[in-house]
């Protein structure tokens, strides 16, 4: 089965000149460790700030939601994975965290190029298409369209829940399957992961963009320059995630898969072994790269900011002159004590 370590390392134990277990443990810890820590703040801070301005809620507004959720979900995961390469690849959590770990792997991976197509939709009709964009777009929309890929994604990826934890040298492995699942079956589904989870959604990503910068071209009109620098802030920022983390980790995983079938001497294994973990490394990174899109090219996130603010300085306002109204009831309630004693004395 393929799997989120390494795709199936096929490894000689008994030839330790041959393992890249070491370079493998370390290049994951620190890199895991590094996404859950920028990951986690990133999303959960374009969440809070996307929830707490949801009656400013678009389309394009929708899908970033989805795809903070599915980065967050990713990133509630690899602390597991970093304990795991801390300690060499020895498995503490179970079989079924073990499963889910690899499977929601995949989910984000994929959830996220299909989020990012569907946002690059979103864009093209409204710049391409302005008129029909009000028909074709709508928050109802954009709803249905997560649901089917949340769907679509969590139903297809379920093979990756067949492969679990397991016992090698009294040591309980997770993430690395062993030798007896079946090549064909992987190969099959790198296939057709490949073409339908990666090929087919970036041909759509380039035909949308070439199209939205052939608009800009001819539309030099000053009062849309705000919104042309965000549709080309948006390109630039999809197309680094889709060139520098989805790409490598693609191709990577296609010429490895090739390269099973074919003998190769130890330094040849450990050179291709090596580059893909470097590459599936670059996918994880992903969950990284999208807060980065919610600020420079979501609509109108920055102008949510302020508005969050005078929320939070109004709610705090009110509070303190309820406080203070409190304060001065009490006084006057002490006012009024102090009378009734000193009329009583006299």
């Amino acid at each position: 089965m393929l799997n989120s370590s390494g795709i199936l390392l096929f490894q000689d134990d008994s030839n330790r000149s041959c393992n890249i277990d070491d370079f493998r443990n370390q290049v994951y810890s620190t890199a895991y460790s590094m996404f859950t820590v920028f990951g986690f703040f990133g999303n959960s801070f374009a969440l809070f700030v996307l929830f707490k301005t949801y009656s400013q809620r678009t389309a394009f507004h929708i899908y970033m939601i989805n795809l903070a959720i599915s980065d967050l979900l990713f990133i509630s995961t690899l602390p597991f994975r970093v304990v795991y390469y801390v300690n060499k690849g020895k498995w503490f959590f179970g079989d079924f965290l073990c499963r889910i770990s690899s499977y929601v792997f995949y989910v984000n991976l994929y959830c996220s190029i299909f989020f990012l197509t569907a946002m690059s939709i979103s864009r093209f009709l409204a710049i391409v298409f302005p008129v029909k964009n009000l028909k074709l777009v709508s928050i109802k929309r954009a709803k249905w369209a997560c649901a089917g890929i949340w769907v679509f994604v969590t139903i297809t990826s379920s093979p990756f829940l067949r492969s679990g934890s397991y016992i090698n040298d009294n040591r309980t492995k997770c993430f690395e399957p062993p030798l007896s699942q079946g090549a064909k079956t992987i190969i099959i589904l790198n296939y057709i992961s490949l073409i339908i989870g990666f090929i087919l959604p970036f041909t759509i990503i380039l035909v949308c963009y070439t199209m939205i910068i052939r608009t800009l071209l001819k539309n030099t009109m000053k009062r849309q320059q705000a919104s042309h620098r965000k549709a080309i802030r948006m390109i630039i920022i999809v197309m680094a995630v889709f060139f520098l983390s989805f790409m490598p980790y693609h191709i990577q995983r296609t010429v490895h898969l090739q390269f099973l079938k074919q003998n190769k001497n130890c330094e040849e294994n450990v050179s291709i072994q090596k580059t893909v973990v470097i590459t599936l490394a670059l996918a994880a990174s992903n969950c990284c790269f999208d807060p980065l899109l919610y600020f420079f090219s979501g609509e109108n996130f920055r102008r949510r900011l302020p508005t969050f603010r005078k929320q939070s300085a109004t709610s705090i306002a009110h509070d303190s002159k309820r406080k203070k109204s409190a304060s001065f009831q009490d006084k006057s309630e002490i006012f009024k004590e102090l009378e009734k004693q000193n009329s009583n004395e006299s």
